[in-house]
């Protein structure tokens, strides 16, 4: 169990760290994320020669490095997760499987990404919700532009979200297709109008750095920058420099804390041996 314990104190620290590096510079360094893939796996192949079992704690995290890889990456090029935060997930993934089991790994591998997601939408709906009182009047006419600009299918949703309502009288699960449809609408609408009024920023060019996002394409002479989802490259902000004294950029949310705070939780629940499979029965 010591052997667990040490791998769970470095992800913490770890991930201390990278929480601070995220909110303060809005990027996690790879050297952060790279070595504690690193130090984990050393530490298990470490342990393994002299375990009795052979080298299963380190042939597992070796498993559970190529599992979130793959996640890791999944999410990225799904345009779910940034770069550092893919990096993030990967560096996970040769902490988590802490049994000799390869099924029991799976389980924790899928209890931990069922933690992730759920507490994920509560921090960003939590840190929007704040971002929305803070910048209200902005957010209020644009959130009133998204629903003039989206009117045909704001029209259609809330026509068809009240018609399985009314269905809903007679079954309730069109009570909560209803439900889900006016939710699902309203928070696309509302992260959309969070997006566009307070993830915008125009900062001095002089302060851009590598994978900053452009908020719109830029054009310099016959050269056009795309505004992508890799964001600007070094070539890109030295032309930016050379042409612009401030440019608009869009940021999203540090989504570092999650990875914190689902770490936290996952943990807690295999201390205190609490099944979350269980708890759905």
């Amino acid at each position: 169990m010591y052997e667990v314990i040490f791998l769970w104190a470095l992800a913490l620290v770890y991930l201390l760290f990278a929480v601070i590096q995220d909110l303060k510079t809005r990027e996690i360094a790879n050297w952060l994320t790279f070595s504690l893939v690193i130090f984990s796996l050393l530490f298990r192949l470490f342990y393994s020669l002299f375990e009795k079992d052979g080298f299963s704690f380190f042939f597992q995290g070796l498993i559970g490095f190529v599992i979130f890889f793959i996640l890791g990456n999944l999410f990225y090029y799904a345009k779910i997760f940034a770069g550092g935060d893919a990096k993030l997930m990967i560096g996970l993934g040769a902490i988590l499987p802490i049994s000799a089991n390869f099924y029991s790994n799976i389980y924790n591998f899928i209890t931990f990404l069922l933690i992730f997601l759920f507490s994920g939408f509560a921090y960003i709906l939590v840190i929007s919700i704040i971002l929305c009182i803070r910048n209200f009047k902005p957010f209020k006419r644009e959130f009133t532009n998204q629903v003039v600009k989206n009117r045909k299918i704001v029209l259609i949703l809330n026509s068809l979200a009240g018609f399985m309502l009314l269905l809903g009288l007679a079954h309730f699960y069109f009570l909560i297709a209803g439900g889900l449809t006016f939710f699902i609408l309203y928070i696309y609408l509302f992260s959309k109008s969070i997006d566009e009024t307070c993830m915008v920023r125009k900062i001095q060019s002089i302060h851009l750095r590598e994978g900053d996002w452009l908020y719109s394409d830029v054009k310099i002479g016959n050269y056009t920058i795309k505004s992508t989802w890799d964001g600007l490259s070094k070539q890109d902000i030295s032309k930016i420099r050379g042409k612009y004294k401030e440019i608009k950029i869009r940021q999203g949310i540090p989504f570092s804390p999650n990875f914190l705070i689902s770490f936290i939780i996952f943990v807690l629940m295999t201390i205190f041996n609490f099944s979350l499979w269980n708890s759905f029965r």
